[in-house]
This record gives C-alpha cells, structure tokens and sequence, in this order.
C-alpha cells in the first residue's frame, strides 16, 4: 500500500501583465513544480507573449518559452527527461451567462524538443462563478476547469489535466489563485502526472496607471 502512496506535489506561479490598451496587452510567466510538498523539484519554465482583443469575448495570444523537465528522485536531478523551447498561438472564447463566466481555450504548442519536433493540440474548458465582492475591488471566485492534450502522431491522446480552486482578487492589480490539480498522463515523459496543490500570484498593471504613478513622483 505504501509504494502506491502518491505525494501531494506543489505547483507555483508568478504571472505579470501589462495592459498597454483595450487591444493589446503583454505578459510573463515563471512556473516552478515539485513532485512532493514543496521537496523533489522537477520542472520550470518560462515565458512570455502577446494578447490582442479581436472583439469582445475573443482573445488572441502568441506566446514563446523555455520548459525544462528533470528526472525523479530528488531536486533537479540530472539528465534531464526533457529540454524544450515552444512557440503557441492560442484563441480565448469566453462569455457570461448570468453570473457564470464559461471559457474556451485552444493552444497549438510548435514544440523543440530533445526528442525532436513535435505538434500538440490543447482544448481548455474552464467555468468561474463569483462567490464574494466588496466594494473595494477585493473578490472571491470558484474556478474550474478540464484541459485535453491531443498529438498529430500515435497514441494520440497525451494528458487530462482537471483543477478546482479559488481566484482572489486583492485589489486592482493582484490576485491570487489557490487550487488543486490532477494530471493523468498518457505514454509521455516530458512530465510526470500528479497531484498537485497549486498557488498563483499574478499582477496587472496598465498604461495609465504607470503614467499616473510617474506623474506622482
């Protein structure tokens, strides 16, 4: 029983975001994994890109970076399973229906890898339901989502990803995102599928907020 034991990993985030208009925006992420509670760290990445508000409810991203998957059995242990720069355009459908917000997420992932050129098709289905708001932007929302991960080649299938937790908005420009993750995979190496507790910090600011802060000083 205990060798089928498997340990609740973490799964940390750091997001900014930089709103320049109500078209574009620019973003950068930094992701760092651990296969147990915050001990065996196995993965990074890093990256970054662009969004573009085609209309109202459609956002387009291209977005670029470094994913680097290393062995079990301890932190960064070498060689490592997988070392991979990736280029995505992606498509955001998103709409409301009452107080419920339902997302659409669709990723193509041009992926160079140590194995070689690979292709990978993500489907996100995501569903938000507000909980709380006061009146000085502070926010509770329920976040849940299933994410689908397809190849061009055999099996085909590669990963289910499915998350619940809660978006937290602590004001105008940050927030925080706790959650729970499980990920199955399927005959692929480049990550381990787990359990993970997840924690996201993530920053917004726009254009004339840093103008008004420049102003200020």
């Amino acid at each position: 029983m205990k060798s089928q034991q498997t340990s609740l990993g973490s799964w940390n985030i750091l997001n900014v975001k930089y709103t320049l208009s109500d078209k574009w925006s620019f973003f950068g992420e930094g992701q760092i994994r651990s296969l147990k509670f915050y001990d065996h760290f196995h993965y990074y990445e890093v990256k970054g890109g662009a969004n573009y508000e085609l209309k109202s409810g459609i956002r387009l991203t291209l977005g670029a970076g470094s994913y680097q998957t290393y062995r079990e059995g301890g932190d960064f242990v070498l060689p490592k399973n997988n070392d991979e720069f990736r280029i995505w355009p992606q498509v955001l459908l998103s709409q409301k229906i009452g107080k419920f917000k339902i997302e659409q997420r669709y990723r193509l992932e041009n992926r160079f890898t140590s194995s070689g050129y690979r292709n990978r098709y993500r489907y996100r289905l995501g569903l938000t339901v507000p909980l709380y708001h006061s009146k000085k932007d502070f926010s509770v929302a329920l976040n849940l989502n299933n994410e689908l991960f397809f190849t061009d080649n055999e099996p085909y299938f590669e990963r289910n990803r499915v998350l619940g937790g809660l978006n937290i908005h602590l004001n105008k420009t940050s927030g925080i995102q706790l959650a729970y993750l499980h990920q199955f995979d399927y005959k692929i190496n480049d990550e381990i599928g787990r359990d993970f507790f997840v924690i996201g910090y993530y920053f917004e600011f726009t254009k004339s907020a840093a103008e008004d802060d420049t102003q200020k000083d």
